[in-house]
């Protein structure tokens, strides 16, 4: 048995019940077995095995009690799973399908992804089984406050630095960082994702959205191709559908569809992206809603048929494992040419063969949606230094960001002999500037 093999039984071993976690450590781990080939130093000195391993997991119970006065009881989590190369940096999630499987993969995807940005930041994950939906803003505002109560202790500006994810907005993180300054009575970086007023960046709502496109830009030049003219399909209508719609539209792109957890929208002429925006950032509705509105649009119920619309780019923006192997084989025959994670997994690794069985462009998750936590970084460097850059300032370190991110995944991706493949040239990329800071720093 390999190197890779005996770590991955290992993992299925001792985490029983963990798909999700699983099925990261799969992907990553295979990608990586030319590295991990090429450098037997790793094993000897337990690399992997210390990898895959969180170096800290606190989970707790947050109480709170709801406006009919009723105690409710959720659970929390916080896996700090790697700070080789700086302070653990990683969204919390407040969702109905939160569990320890969901937050250890997105933490441990966190450590590669993070390590692309170039940014000094470690990888880290948490959240909660609460569902922010159909809360008051008192509701809310009493489960944050209990959530950082206990969270308070784990966290430092230095240490672990959360930011937002689903269920987690501007709303979630205000409410969180005004109950931690008042129990540690300091006014610091401790969460990213702030608003403008007390320390917060601009730019950093659209940062996913626009990196993704960004980078999808880069992946376009690099065939001598541009995003004029390109049919878009994105699924999702939060931050990063939304802002990856903008960017888009802006460079010269027809978008055409987005959704939701209960269908999606088709609109052959563009979508209107003024009214998505109305509907979701304003009203909080449902995207069902903007069939209603806009003339010619179309409203299915079920978010899955959004990746039969034919499209030249796809841009899953939703959840993890949105997009299967059937739905990546109907993007193929109607001729999708690039694919770009917006989302934390959303494609099945049965979905990705397909892809790049095709040839089709696929970058993933880790790199394509970096642009986020590139901007957390971003924001944790004006805090630190007591700064305020313009949005302009941001958006161009940003882009600058993206593209390193697909140079580097490329050319990891030719040194070990799987040019095109940058599902390989992320892994590699990300991991090997993490475990060089492991191994300098010895057996921890």
């Amino acid at each position: 048995m390999s190197y890779v093999e005996s770590v991955l039984a290992r993992i299925k071993e001792q985490n029983p019940n963990e798909p999700e976690f699983h099925q990261a450590a799969t992907e990553v781990l295979h990608s990586l077995e030319a590295a991990i080939n090429a450098n037997p130093q790793y094993e000897k000195a337990g690399l992997l095995e210390r990898l895959v391993e969180p170096e800290r997991i606190v989970m707790f119970r947050v109480p709170w009690v709801d406006d009919q006065g009723k105690v409710q009881v959720n659970k929390g989590y916080r896996v700090q799973f790697n700070s080789a190369i700086g302070p653990y940096k990683g969204g919390l999630r407040f969702h109905p399908s939160v569990n320890l499987s969901i937050i250890k993969f997105l933490g441990f995807e966190q450590i590669f992804k993070n390590s692309l940005t170039g940014l000094p930041i470690g990888g880290g994950k948490g959240g909660s089984n609460f569902d922010p939906k159909g809360k008051s803003d008192g509701e809310i505002m009493r489960f944050c406050q209990s959530f950082m109560t206990e969270l308070y202790r784990h966290i430092g500006a230095d240490t672990d630095v959360p930011a937002g994810d689903i269920g987690v907005g501007a709303r979630e993180i205000g409410y969180m960082f005004g109950q931690y300054k008042r129990i540690r009575n300091e006014h610091v970086g401790v969460l990213t994702g702030r608003g403008l007023s007390y320390g917060g960046s601009l730019a950093r709502k659209e940062a996913t959205g626009f990196g993704l496109v960004y980078i999808v830009d880069e992946a376009l030049k690099s065939k001598g191709d541009t995003l004029v003219g390109k049919t878009v399909a994105i699924s999702g209508s939060g931050n990063v559908a939304i802002y990856a719609c903008q960017k888009a539209q802006q460079l010269g792109a027809k978008v055409v569809t987005m959704s939701d957890s209960n269908g999606y929208v088709y609109d052959k002429n563009g979508i209107d992206l003024d009214v998505v925006k109305q509907i979701k950032e304003v009203e909080r509705g449902r995207i069902k809603e903007y069939a209603a509105r806009v003339k010619g649009a179309e409203y299915h119920e079920g978010c899955k048929g959004v990746w039969t619309v034919k499209c030249d780019i796809a841009l899953p923006c939703a959840t993890q494992n949105e997009l299967d192997e059937e739905s990546a084989k109907i993007l193929v025959k109607n001729g999708v040419k690039y694919v770009g994670e917006g989302a934390n997994m959303p494609t099945t690794l049965a979905g990705t063969e397909v892809f790049q069985s095709n040839k089709v462009v696929f970058l993933p998750g880790k790199a394509a949606n970096a642009g986020g936590v590139a901007t957390s970084a971003l924001e944790m460097a004006q805090s630190s230094g007591r700064l305020f850059w313009s949005f302009e300032e941001v958006d161009a370190k940003l882009k600058g960001i993206m593209a390193n991110i697909f140079k580097n995944i490329d050319a990891a991706a030719k040194k070990y002999g799987f040019e095109g493949n940058y599902v390989v040239g992320a892994n590699i990329a990300g991991f090997e500037k993490v475990a060089d800071a492991m191994m300098a720093h010895g057996i921890v």
